[in-house]
């Protein structure tokens, strides 16, 4: 029996499979300091939690619409219009079983056989396995170091461009990164979509995950809110990665093309789950300062340490939780010939386990810099201490 040619083009989540190779390790006895994947050792709060719990006694266990119960569906166009400074209603917001659907059905719902979608390289890695399952043409663009962390190579995504791209997919607060877009060029991006007809993914995944200032949409600008679809994502803010509760926020025709689908992939969102999220945008979020106080501390903690280490350079995101650290010459230093090596033998050397920039996205051409990713979400500040502490004593001997 063959499987469909089309499964070939399908990738994974990358950090999965760090995952793996760090339970094996500990499966034989060895301590392991979880830096790989980006969930959060976080309760759910409370109130969140009792919300479904009431849904589920008052028997919210069924059915539910495609798009979702209109309480939430209406707690969320609040929400993302006040947050945003923008003009949503109930028909623009369909509910999600997490934030990770929106970028499936927004393929689907856009993209022809043959189109051409520009992603972020590296980036999230389910962009680049989406494109290319339903038949499109993945074209990656690229960030470089900048004073500001990252920056995106606007020139190189005009070079792209084809009678062939339909969208572009853009993730602010990025992922594996952290680089977050200045104004300039977020217009610059908006600018490029306007003038090449294109739609937009937004992923804001990280949009309220912020350490000091203000997160912008580019939704908000000119133009952009009828070719944006916003991935928002209740897994982040709220601690609620396993609860799978997210929407896609949208143009109202791409809107209820993404209802359809979520009638034929499966039928709705869990229904009791909603009534959670209700609670996490309208009740009480005095949760929410401590937790990002608590990951402020972590990134300080784990970026005192890794500019400690010869050879590795850092700089810090405002946002999110993820580090990725330029190791070049760190390498170089330690006779590493590739960067899955450096983090193999940290793993084995030290118990410290992260990803590479080659869990997200196939390198582009002329990449010399070499780069890992620590995810500082679901590991506390003494094991981030302890841990990487390990790390720099083993490279600094």
């Amino acid at each position: 029996m063959k499987l469909a040619d089309r499964i070939e083009n399908l990738g994974t989540e990358t950090a999965f499979a760090v995952s793996l190779a760090a339970n094996d390790w500990a499966s034989q006895g060895n301590k392991i300091y979880p830096f790989h994947l980006g969930d959060l050792n976080f309760a759910t709060p409370s109130n969140v939690v009792e919300a479904m719990n009431k849904a589920i006694r008052d028997g919210k266990t069924g059915y539910c619409p495609a798009a979702g119960i209109p309480q939430l569906r209406e707690a969320l166009a609040k929400d993302v219009s006040e947050r945003r400074n923008l003009n949503y209603n109930i028909e623009n917001i369909i509910v999600q079983p997490g934030g990770k659907p929106v970028i499936t059905k927004f393929i689907q719902s856009l993209m022809n056989t043959g189109d051409e979608v520009l992603y972020p390289n590296p980036g999230y890695p389910i962009y680049e396995s989406q494109i290319e399952y339903f038949g499109g043409i993945a074209k990656p663009y690229r960030y470089f170091p900048s004073d500001t962390g990252f920056s995106i190579d606007i020139e190189q995504i005009k070079s792209l461009i084809t009678p062939k791209t339909k969208a572009i997919v853009y993730n602010d607060l990025q992922n594996p990164n952290g680089a977050e877009s200045t104004a300039a060029e977020r217009e610059a991006l908006a600018e490029i979509a306007i003038k090449n007809n294109l739609y937009v993914l937004s992923d804001e995944a990280y949009f309220e995950m912020r350490f000091s200032g203000k997160s912008k949409s580019i939704a908000q600008l000119p133009g952009m809110q009828e070719r944006t679809v916003i991935l928002y994502t209740f897994s982040k803010k709220f601690a609620m990665t396993g609860w799978r509760l997210g929407a896609a926020i949208a143009p109202k025709e791409v809107a209820a093309t993404i209802s359809k689908l979520n009638t034929n992939d499966e039928s709705c969102t869990t229904h009791f789950v909603q009534y959670g999220g209700v609670e996490a945008i309208t009740g009480d979020q005095s949760f929410l300062p401590p937790m990002l106080n608590t990951l402020k501390e972590r990134r300080d903690a784990a970026l005192r340490i890794l500019r400690e280490i010869p050879g590795v350079s850092a700089h810090q995101p405002e946002a999110g939780f993820y580090l990725f650290p330029e190791v070049s010459e760190l390498m170089n230093q330690k006779g590493f010939a590739d960067v899955s090596e450096l983090a193999e033998a940290a793993l084995h050397e030290t118990g410290v386990s992260f990803c590479t920039r080659l869990h997200f996205g196939r390198p582009q051409a002329n990449e010399e810099l070499k780069y890992i990713r620590l995810a500082f979400s679901g590991i506390d500040k003494n094991e981030i201490e302890e841990g990487l502490g390990k790390m720099k004593a083993w490279l600094s001997a």
